[in-house]
């Protein structure tokens, strides 16, 4: 296992996929488990938008991960069978360079001056870290939301040097409904004074545009269905001290205002900004004209595509859409439809589906769902 996290170094000039470049670039990365003798057991995870490479509890850090109960020995991803990459995407803030971090040639924060980040660079800066540990072909790909995307990027980029490849509640593009969602929530925050067109102090973050998107994303990640059953018209405490005229009086607005205000001041805005559009960006249709061209590169013999019903960030059209141009090209796909009431963030939240589906196709279908943390993604 590594520290936590670990960091390989990108090319000293890293060429960007929509123009740019940067320079003394560098990826974090955690793993778990250890690489075979053939180095032929490795599972590459992808992030989706918000969190670190921390996906579960390793010896450099022992806190839950956030994809704890899918990660460790006898757990659906098998640290015993597998050696598990996660790496933080090319732009985050939590490790990897991105907006938040020194621009080496000026000595100032990269700002609005960090090139255009697509989905592309995310997977060409984690193929770089296969590299640095020495592995040719990965046994797996696997990633949700937007690390779904990426996942779909490196089997595209990187068609020889995959086995397997899961996406859970993703797509080869984002969806119109998706777009207008994130669209507004980077307006809301570079609406905030405190954005400054992009030039605040790392410690004066927007920290209210970051909230009130965070809370606009936290509904488009779960269902109507869930609120009506977790809160319903439950109000809060009426023997609380007076609030502020049109406060937080439902159950569900408390809720919210909590989860957003955990969220901010641990998230660069300007990374949030470039993350978010890069999803609304993606398209894998552009590699090779057309969508069938693109995923019928994918060197991936066997696939895994999940989607959930309540999700209408990533419905479950472009799931199916997903799973059948891949079977036209030839793959063995298992695409599962699951019942969860969570929305997208049900491979979070919903531990003994996803369990069950990613342990059967990753092992033996014998792996148990474990403890572990949970958190908001995009």
């Amino acid at each position: 296992m590594t520290d936590s996290p670990s960091f390989v170094r990108l090319p000293e000039v890293f060429s960007m996929h929509r123009g740019g470049e940067l320079h003394q670039a560098r990826i974090a990365y955690e793993t778990w488990g250890r690489l075979s003798p053939r180095r032929d057991n490795a599972l590459l995870l992808f992030t989706g938008l918000s969190p670190s490479a921390h996906a579960a509890s390793n010896a450099g850090d022992p806190t839950p991960g956030w994809w704890e109960y899918m990660i460790g020995r006898g757990r659906p991803i098998d640290t015993d069978r597998h050696y598990v990459i996660c790496v933080n995407s090319l732009g985050s803030c939590f490790g990897s360079t991105g907006p938040a971090s020194e621009d080496p040639r000026t000595g100032e924060r990269y700002g609005l001056d960090f090139p255009e980040l697509a989905v592309e660079d995310i997977a060409r800066a984690a193929h770089e870290v296969v590299g640095a540990l020495g592995i040719e072909r990965l046994d797996g790909v696997i990633g949700a939301s937007l690390g779904g995307m990426s996942a779909l990027a490196y089997s595209v980029l990187y068609a020889g040097g995959v086995e397997r490849l899961a996406v859970l509640c993703s797509a080869p593009r984002a969806a119109p409904f998706a777009i207008a969602i994130r669209s507004l929530q980077r307006e809301i925050i570079r609406s905030d004074p405190a954005w400054k067109g992009g030039r605040y102090a790392p410690d004066q973050q927007p920290l209210t545009g970051m909230r009130m998107a965070r809370k606009l994303g936290l509904m488009s990640y779960r269902s109507a269905d869930e609120w009506e059953q977790r809160f319903g018209r439950e109000r809060v405490d009426a023997a609380l001290p007076f609030r502020e005229p049109f406060g937080v009086e439902f159950q569900v607005e408390s809720y919210l205002d909590a989860n957003a205000r955990k969220f901010i001041g641990h998230f660069d805005a300007n990374a949030y900004l470039y993350l978010s559009r890069a999803m609304d960006w993606f398209d894998l249709g552009e590699h090779g004209g057309s969508l069938e061209h693109a995923l019928g590169r994918i060197g991936a013999e066997r696939c895994l595509v999940v989607s959930v019903e309540s999700d209408f960030l990533f419905p479950l059209h472009q799931q199916q859409e997903l799973a059948d141009l891949l079977r036209r090209a030839g793959r063995d796909v298992q695409f599962a439809v699951l019942p969860s009431i969570q929305g997208h963030d049900s491979f979070l939240v919903d531990k003994e589906r996803f369990a069950a589906v990613v342990g059967e196709f990753f092992g033996d279908g014998t792996a148990q769902c474990g403890r572990g943390g949970q958190a908001a993604t995009g």
